[in-house]
């Protein structure tokens, strides 16, 4: 039998309903050191991450050799301003990756695929992504959160054998999660898939399919009912995109990315075989989270990317631009922003680069480097894009056509901003980064002392977890008060002559972490149960973590380059400019933990929400249309065209 057509949308949840979804999906325990989460308790593992870990020769020669192909594909086969223009990737490129083996990167050897390493995955995706951002996503949701890496973590033999070759020559894979109503808070997910036999029957909406439009292959995350012999709960499917009951609604226009194959995708009486169910059921959010440890490194390696291309506009620009009688770039207010876009770039590509090496040789848990890495990413990315565009002045607004239409070089620097925006927003925008980064970095406290705030738990448990506790901030508290930051002759290897000093910036990384170790405990004995809801003091904390990981990653990159005689004298100067720069935001986010608008703040949405301010919005026109602010998403068969395009 099929799914019932009165199956209601977004189920309706409490909020700690929500949270204990959540908290069911994450990976509860910590096999392998992580070097991030030691800097959240205090502890500066410097010896985690250096000295810096390098790939075996062969990976760099195959690595280094498809790079080489890909190089020469990108400079004669795409043209980024035709994917911008007509707002589509012409399948002829998309071919053509595929004839490379563009497709298969990640995926391995055996099953038809180029087997590289996390490393030369994401430098491919920075050299495509430099030459269409659309084509860097594209490739991104095919293999970083689409079919092929939750099948090699998850997937049965069979399901590997079956898919994984398809993916590495012909096949394009999307993921499906999002829904209409449901963004962040996959509680409320609303698409079922009914067991009937041997089959499982899709029902719902999908939202943001990037690649659904032409996708071959789906991941989709549908909540399956509990019953006899099936424990429920969200769950994870490979679909055939050609299957009968699927519709490709619509296909989304946006502010960037403009050659994104990305649509709102429809199930109805979708029959999947059991066979196509990844892991058990009830496994999809851990599945889909354990698969973003690595698969969000895709997304700042490609703001990497617009980092180097960014470097070398405004490096040639400001050569030549005149006012006043010199280059601007001879201007201070512009040569702040040049060496912003420098050292900024050089120590996002010292994030990516650590954490990939990290999670190619899978010796430490990577899952909040990963997170700090898009998070990090993301928002420099976007200041070094806007920096570009004030630099550019006039031209900077100006499209790369219109500039070509009067005789100038064809500078897509409003594109790239526009390009740039959704990255704050993609795999997890920064405000549920900032959270879910925050809830690991104080996983250990609630592991002693999760019971006591618990308003929940029994007073025998309350108690068990208050000498628990007791014994636990009896060793680790002692810690930090004194540490090798204190200490001038720490970290000595990072000093030497004809460089800056990069130790006296690791001894700044030690004492900083201890004091957000102490700010941590200090603010969950002062509010305790409510510290979830301090997401401002949250996302500060966060904040802070990931300024120190990006200082520690840059001088271990630096001292790397120097040790292998690779650009060493000038890798130190960025090093020392970012850590002197982010020291300046480091001192300032700690400074608003505790002074700060966060409470003024909430009585002013407070008054926004009841109606108080209204007076403030007239004297305008909404040009807004008329409709919904959320799009119906009723499960039923499509009413309209199927707008599905796979490329052959």
């Amino acid at each position: 039998m099929s799914a019932p057509s009165d199956i209601p949308q977004a189920p309706k949840v409490t909020e700690r309903e929500a949270r204990q979804v959540a908290e069911a999906a994450r990976e509860q325990d910590w096999r392998k050191p992580s070097f991030a989460k030691e800097l959240f308790l205090g502890r500066f593992r410097l010896d985690l991450i250096h000295p810096h870990p390098v790939p075996p020769a062969d990976d760099v020669r195959r690595g280094e050799a498809f790079l080489a192909r890909l190089r020469e594909f990108c400079e004669t086969r795409i043209d980024g301003a035709l994917i911008e223009r007509e707002a589509r990737i012409p399948d002829e490129v998309v071919n053509g990756l595929r004839e490379l083996g563009a497709l298969g990167m990640k995926i391995e050897t055996r099953y038809g695929g180029l087997g590289l390493t996390q490393v030369y995955y994401n430098k491919a995706l920075a050299l495509v992504g430099s030459a269409s951002p659309s084509l860097g996503a594209l490739l991104s949701a095919h293999q970083s959160i689409g079919v092929p890496q939750p099948l090699k973590m998850f997937g049965t033999q069979e399901q590997k054998d079956a898919f994984l070759p398809r993916l590495a020559r012909t096949d394009i894979s999307a993921f499906l999660l999002t829904e209409p109503d449901v963004g962040s808070d996959p509680a409320r997910l609303a698409t079922t898939a009914v067991p009937d036999g041997d089959d499982y029957v899709l029902d719902g909406v999908k939202l943001w399919t990037t690649n659904g439009v032409v996708a071959d292959l789906l991941v989709v995350m549908a909540r399956v009912p509990r019953s006899d012999g099936h424990r429920g709960g969200i769950t994870a499917f490979v679909v055939e995109a050609d299957s009968p009951g699927i519709t490709v609604e619509h296909r989304n226009a946006f502010m960037g990315l403009r050659g994104i194959e990305n649509g709102v995708t429809r199930f109805h009486g979708v029959r999947v075989p059991a066979g196509n169910r990844i892991g058990p059921e009830g496994a999809g959010l851990k599945i889909a989270l354990t698969t973003l440890n690595t698969g969000r490194l895709s997304l700042p390696a490609m703001c990497v990317g617009v980092g180097k291309w960014s470097l070398k506009i405004a490096r040639e620009w400001s050569e030549v631009r005149e006012q006043w009688g010199r280059a601007v770039a001879r201007h201070e207010a512009v040569g702040a922003k040049i060496s912003f876009i420098a050292a900024t770039t050089f120590a996002l590509e010292a994030v990516v680069d650590l954490s990939s090496q990290m999670a190619d040789e899978s010796r430490n848990d990577i899952r909040i480097e990963a997170a700090l890495a898009k998070l990090y990413g993301s928002e420099m990315g976007w200041l070094i894009s806007d920096e570009l565009v004030q630099i550019r002045g006039g031209r900077g607004f100006e499209t790369a056509d219109s500039l070509a239409a009067r005789g100038e070089r064809a500078v897509p620097a409003e594109q790239m901003l526009r390009d740039m925006r959704i990255n704050r927003i993609f795999e997890g925008s920064t405000e549920i980064m900032h959270l879910l980064i925050a809830r690991e970095a104080v996983d250990a406290h609630l592991k002693v002392a999760g019971d006591i705030i618990d308003p929940d738990k029994p007073l025998a448990d309350k108690a068990k977890a208050g000498a628990n506790a007791a014994g636990f901030y009896a060793r680790w508290l002692p810690k930090l008060v004194s540490g090798p930051g204190q200490l001038p002759g720490a970290y000595a290897e990072f000093r030497g002559p004809g460089h800056p000093d990069l130790s006296a910036h690791l001894r700044y990384v030690e004492r900083s972490a201890r004091k957000l170790a102490r700010s941590t405990f200090y603010a969950m004995s002062r509010w305790q149960g409510r510290m979830e809801t301090k997401q401002g003091f949250l996302g500060r904390i966060v904040d802070i973590g990931a300024e120190l990981f990006a200082m520690s990653a840059a001088c271990v990159r630096a001292e790397h380059l120097r040790v292998n005689d690779d650009h060493g004298r000038e890798a130190y100067q960025l090093a020392d400019a970012f850590c002197r720069q982010s020291r300046i935001r480091v001192e300032e986010l700690f400074n608003r933990l505790w002074s700060n608008t966060d409470d003024i703040d909430r009585r002013v949405v407070d008054g926004v929400l009841s109606g108080t301010y209204t007076w403030l919005e007239e004297g305008v026109i909404d040009p807004s249309g008329d409709g919904p602010w959320i799009a119906d998403a009723t499960p039923g068969p499509a009413t309209g065209e199927n707008v599905h395009r796979p490329i052959r």
